[in-house]
């Protein structure tokens, strides 16, 4: 069974750095491009980054871009996001998502097919 299992959230000062990590049980794992999205209080869920099967592609949402960066580690099955220079309104429940096509890099929420509990990132000003 497929599980998604973030860690790192917690509470940071505006413009300090923060590290999540998402441990993925999925075979074969770099077959799925693997996104990171967040979800703030009454928002919508935004896609934040996502990165390819191989780890070479990435692309990220316009408010992280330049500040935050995906990375991959497919013999650990893993997946981190490193966010630098964090902003109050980084505020959110941040998840970690599967899809399938691998070599994607989907914005879209409905193309996951797989998402993790998610943890909690506040950033206070």
């Amino acid at each position: 069974q497929a599980q998604l299992v973030e860690s790192g959230g917690g509470l940071v000062r505006a413009g300090g750095s923060l590290r999540l990590s998402c441990a993925v049980s999925l075979y074969p794992f770099n077959n799925y491009a693997m996104g990171w999205f967040r979800q703030a209080p009454g928002k919508e869920r935004e896609f934040v980054g996502v990165v390819n099967w191989s780890g070479k592609r990435t692309r990220y949402g316009d408010s992280v871009a330049g500040r935050f960066t995906i990375s991959r580690d497919n013999d650990m099955h893993a997946v981190d996001l490193q966010m630098n220079k964090l902003k109050p309104e980084d505020t959110a429940i941040y998840y970690c998502a599967a899809t399938p096509w691998g070599d994607s890099l989907d914005r879209q929420d409905y193309e996951y097919n797989y998402w993790g509990q998610g943890t909690q990132v506040t950033v206070s000003s």
